[in-house]
């Protein structure tokens, strides 16, 4: 099977998958017209909604910030949004990063795309990064994910490991991004095993309702997910994924993590025994390889996009009771094989 085990693959993966790899010109010193600082600070982030400590998405963001900090020993900022903020908002925010210094600045998640859009014309000697969007910029670098070829795999683990031939997909906000979760993972399933029956489910219908950032409603899906018989739930909805595993542990059946390896997760530690695998987005990886891309003095900008064959997304293999699973190991690595030799082709909605 293959699987993301250091942040550095993706940065090396990052290189040869390049669409549109340009210099924008300059370091953080440099700051066009808007006043920056002369001083070079480094990588900043912006965390999307949950931030730091979601044990998911942003936290594998913070890991490839820890990576490029301690590699390139300078300073970096890493900031947490706010509760029901406007566009206007998260502009302020990547702005004063950049009016401050930092080189690249990066968005995590795609609700920075308007304003990204706004800042990065404004800071053009700045190169800035967005995660999970694609924004048109001579200075952005778009950071976008073969989701549904990870989710795909986990559809092929939760269709060998269901007793009772039913399994679950909790999606936290119901918005094109996390259709490609659900429909990679829906696939994955019935070319595996046609008979299983896969129960959907998303938590909101935009993000400022809560999808992603609330374990409570997580919790609760799941439970309803279980009392109809799921016995394997993959959820891709953040902070209120950890509801879900915890619904699951507690009743004893399967949890599929997402984004990180959420087996490996401390804060879920009491129930990693029921995480089967994770389906993963190298996250980390492609925040360290735009750093990496401005340290070098070649910033990376257009889309970059990392899939299953630049080891850009894959499938955890922790928990070893995953190996005790019939059929399950040959089944994954077989489905690897057929997407990276294009034989299986991944649908997105």
């Amino acid at each position: 099977m293959r699987r993301i085990s250091r942040l550095t693959r993706v940065a090396v993966g990052v290189a040869s998958l390049a669409l549109a790899a340009t210099a924008c010109g300059g370091t953080s010193g440099d700051n066009g017209d808007s006043g920056g600082s002369k001083e070079n600070l480094g990588l900043a982030i912006a965390y999307d909604i949950g931030g730091k400590g979601d044990q998911s998405f942003n936290d594998a963001a913070f890991a490839g910030l820890t990576k490029a900090k301690d590699e390139f020993g300078y300073k970096t900022a890493d900031v947490e949004p706010t509760e029901g903020e406007t566009d206007a908002d998260k502009e302020q925010r990547l702005a004063s990063l950049a009016r401050q210094g930092y080189n690249p600045v990066i968005g995590v998640g795609f609700a920075y795309g308007p304003a990204m859009k706004a800042v990065a014309e404004k800071y053009p000697k700045t190169t800035f990064g967005i995660v999970d969007s694609v924004v048109e910029g001579d200075n952005v670098a778009s950071l976008v994910f073969a989701e549904e070829q990870a989710s795909y795999l986990a559809g092929v683990a939760a269709a060998k490991a269901t007793k009772t031939k039913t399994v679950g997909f909790v999606g936290g906000v119901d918005i094109p991004l996390i259709h490609k979760f659900q429909a990679g993972y829906e696939q994955g399933v019935k070319a595996t095993d046609p008979k299983v029956k896969v129960i959907p489910q998303y938590l909101t219908q935009t993000a400022e309702e809560g999808g992603f950032s609330s374990p409570d409603k997580g919790k609760a899906a799941a439970e309803g997910q279980i009392e109809k018989k799921a016995d394997v739930i993959y959820q891709a909805a953040g902070l209120s994924g950890q509801g879900v595993i915890e619904a699951a542990a507690k009743a004893k059946v399967w949890a599929i993590g997402v984004d990180s390896d959420q087996y490996k997760q401390e804060a879920l530690a009491a129930y990693k025994d029921y995480i089967l695998t994770s389906a993963l987005k190298d996250v980390g990886g492609s925040v360290y390889a735009l750093a990496k891309s401005v340290e070098d003095g070649k910033p990376l900008t257009g889309t970059q996009v990392f899939d299953l064959k630049a080891d850009g997304v894959g499938l955890s293999e922790s928990n070893p009771k995953m190996a005790e699973v019939p059929g399950l190991t040959d089944a994954v690595t077989k489905a690897e094989e057929g997407i990276v030799d294009g034989s299986i082709k991944v649908k997105t909605e």
